[in-house]
């Protein structure tokens, strides 16, 4: 069993505010996560191996965008995100 069942795949613009290595100005920034989320039920054809995977399984988010561009109007130069986590665990 692929570990894509046990979640349920949503997308979530979470605000951040991050600052512009380019010009220094902090702004607020919209970023991309894919959110996995831990079913309430395992599924009907899982084996023992699949329920022990399960019991262990937490729910976390994926960060999907890598690059921004500054709002600062005289900048608007890409940037990477570094300040942030790529991967974060959810507490439910």
């Amino acid at each position: 069993m692929d570990e894509r069942e046990f979640f349920n795949e949503t997308t979530e613009a979470r605000t951040h505010t991050l600052n512009c290595p380019k010009c220094g100005q902090a702004a607020e920034y919209k970023v991309m996560w894919v959110v996995r989320r831990k079913k309430a039920q395992l599924p009907r054809n899982a084996d023992e191996r699949d329920r022990t995977r399960f019991a262990k399984a937490q729910s976390y988010m994926v960060r999907r965008d890598d690059k921004l561009a500054c709002t600062n109007v005289r900048c608007r130069k890409p940037f990477e995100i570094t300040t942030l986590q790529s991967l974060a665990f959810l507490m439910e």
